[in-house]
């Protein structure tokens, strides 16, 4: 068993939740996703800093739980690995972008193929970021009473959405290989 989905003699069975006898629709579908993530955390992006102008306000309270809030962020997701330089991270992304699109060229599984076109559309979005800004434009924080999540953006949703169904994907798949 591949990552990316049962061997071919095993395409002929019915479709699942996880796979599906017409592979090409869901490695389009997985392309589509890339490409609407990538638009909405870019047109969010665009909005937060020219139309809100949160670089000003620098937070904005939207409901109780949840605030626009200006972070430039030089890490990685949530903060992680901040102090390495902005071209590591843009070489790294464009790295795991090109594996992922290898995946989704060779995937077999809907949810596999929704997971890369998640976490390819975040990743470029926020190589964009990088590209434009040297920096990567985080602005939703949730919190709730003294708790209080890291400031993130769509992009970054997208990819830990696309880690958890890949992750998913792999749940179903092994739990179908011992019942069935």
């Amino acid at each position: 068993m591949s990552p990316t989905g049962p061997e071919p003699q095993s395409e002929a069975k019915a479709s699942s939740p996880v796979t599906s006898q017409s592979t090409p629709r869901w490695r389009r579908v997985g392309v589509v996703v890339a490409l609407l993530v990538l638009l909405v955390d870019q047109i969010s992006k665009a909005w937060i800093l020219q139309g809100l102008d949160l670089p000003a306000k620098r937070s904005v309270v939207i409901f109780p739980w949840l605030n626009f809030t200006m972070v430039w962020n030089h890490a990685v997701t949530f903060g992680m690995f901040g102090g390495h330089g902005r071209w590591v991270f843009i070489i790294i992304s464009a790295l795991a972008v090109l594996g992922l699109l290898c995946v989704l060229a060779r995937s077999r599984r809907r949810l596999v193929s929704v997971a890369c076109g998640g976490i390819i559309g975040g990743a470029i979005g926020n190589v964009i970021d990088r590209l434009r800004y040297g920096a990567v434009v985080d602005f939703l924080h949730f919190h709730i009473g003294q708790w209080s999540w890291y400031v993130f953006n769509i992009a970054d949703s997208a990819i830990v959405c696309g880690v958890g169904l890949w992750l998913l994907d792999s749940f179903l798949v092994e739990r179908r290989s011992h019942h069935g």
